[in-house]
């Protein structure tokens, strides 16, 4: 059974056509995920058989993902702890003949939005994707004014979600991770009204009153020091790696403007010592767990550091899938074709982790036994009459991807592999039908 089969093996359209359609349809845009929906498939009767699939009545996006929804539940269960990301990106369609688009940032723009929750360790092995809202911004009224009251409550019911799983899975302790904009005082009433069914880490936009007088910020700067972390900050938006240095203070503070207590957790992570010339990190977070001491601090500081996470998977979505390459005539394809385009991304994005995280599992885990055969091929190696390692194979995926593989290459990235997924699915196509021939 392959990776897509499995998957969406639940998949329930009421037409067992269709649900075939779709399993088949998810494979396709995994071995090719740069490719089109037509340069996905093979040939025309399989490409209208997809375009008919998104079109059909009986789908929707919610009942693609339902599958995926249930398995990442599952892969929940084995762990003590899963970060839940929230976080909302722009799907820029403009310029396309699409029935249903909302304007962007950009009023001349026109697109959708995304927010999913995009589950992994604090490993940072991601296990699904759940709870996505998609939608399309109304335009202005005639005061020039959005009513934005509907998008802010995302965050809320994004927090409400997570609560939900938490009770459900009473030994996998959730945790709510977002940025600035779910720095919401109503999410925060909710997380207590719920009794803080799951835990939340924010980052702070806001610099609050104190009931007491003073200002939260400079409250803040001025807490005893916990003691320093040290790490090393990826390259990303024209920024450099390098190595960061922050010292932790934090203190538990009651928030003021609500009827009952409300304390919360507020962590400051400044660097010190910055190289010159370059902007210091600050974090300012908030949270509903203590931080005590140096050891919660950098608990919640490593939980934070992983919401790059979300940025990671936003990205193989556009760059890797070219999601906004889409021509579909209607908002209701093109959220069919983006429900299959989130388990795509979360799989890529899954085998390159794993492939760090655990290099020694047995590559048909996740990999069938053509493909990883495939990538000894390709890379003009004779396959092992064993099966190999999951980094083994990764690793030759990449190459094919543009990953060099030298000694100080470290592991490869996302881009390497989705490029180098391409090479392995038409290399798998010609092993199948030289089979056929013999």
């Amino acid at each position: 059974m392959n990776w897509a089969a499995e998957e969406f093996k639940t998949l329930n359209l009421d037409d067992a056509r269709l649900n075939a359609r779709a399993v088949l349809l998810a494979e396709r845009l995994s071995n090719k995920p740069t490719e089109s929906i037509p340069g996905a498939c093979h040939g025309w009767a399989e490409t209208q058989a997809a375009y008919r699939l998104l079109s059909n009545a009986k789908t929707s996006w919610q009942a693609l993902l339902e599958p995926h929804w249930a398995n990442s539940i599952e892969r929940m269960r084995h762990h003590p702890v899963v970060l839940n990301i929230q976080d909302t990106t722009e799907l820029n369609f403009n310029g396309r003949q699409t029935a249903g688009l909302g304007p962007l940032s950009y009023d001349a723009q026109r697109g959708l939005y995304l927010h999913p929750s995009y589950v992994i360790t604090p490993a940072r092995e991601p296990l699904g994707v759940l709870d996505a809202w998609i939608w399309a911004r109304e335009p202005k009224n005639a005061d020039g004014v959005r009513d934005d009251v509907k998008e802010s409550t995302r965050w809320i019911e994004g927090y409400e979600r997570v609560a939900e799983r938490a009770s459900a899975l009473p030994q996998t302790r959730q945790v709510y991770v977002a940025d600035r904009e779910a720095d919401i005082l109503a999410l925060l009433i909710k997380a207590r009204d719920l009794g803080h069914a799951a835990d939340y880490l924010i980052r702070c936009q806001h610099n609050r009153a104190l009931p007491g007088g003073g200002k939260l910020w400079t409250r803040l700067e001025q807490a005893q020091p916990l003691g320093n972390i040290t790490f090393s900050l990826p390259a990303g938006r024209g920024r450099k790696a390098r190595t960061v240095t922050q010292r932790l203070r934090a203190e538990r503070i009651e928030l003021k403007g609500t009827a009952d207590n409300l304390p919360v957790t507020f962590l400051l992570a400044e660097e010190i010592n910055p190289p010159a010339g370059v902007k210091p990190v600050v974090w300012r977070l908030l949270s509903n767990r203590a931080a005590e001491n140096l050891e919660q601090a950098v608990e919640l500081i490593d939980w934070y550091r992983a919401r790059w996470e979300i940025e990671l998977f936003f990205l193989i979505l556009k760059e890797g899938c070219r999601i906004e390459a889409l021509q579909l005539g209607e908002v209701e394809r093109i959220e069919n074709a983006l429900a299959l385009y989130l388990v795509v991304s979360w799989r890529i994005n899954r085998l390159m982790r794993l492939g760090r995280s655990l290099p020694d599992l047995p590559a048909d885990l996740l990999f069938e036994a053509d493909e990883w055969r495939a990538a000894y091929i390709l890379n003009k190696k004779r396959p092992p009459k064993e099966t190999p390692s999951l980094n083994a194979v990764v690793r030759l995926i990449a190459q094919l991807g543009g990953f060099l593989g030298r000694k100080g290459d470290g592991e490869p990235g996302a881009k390497t592999l989705w490029l180098g997924l391409r090479d392995i699915a038409v290399c798998v196509e010609g092993m199948r039908f030289a089979r056929e021939l013999l």
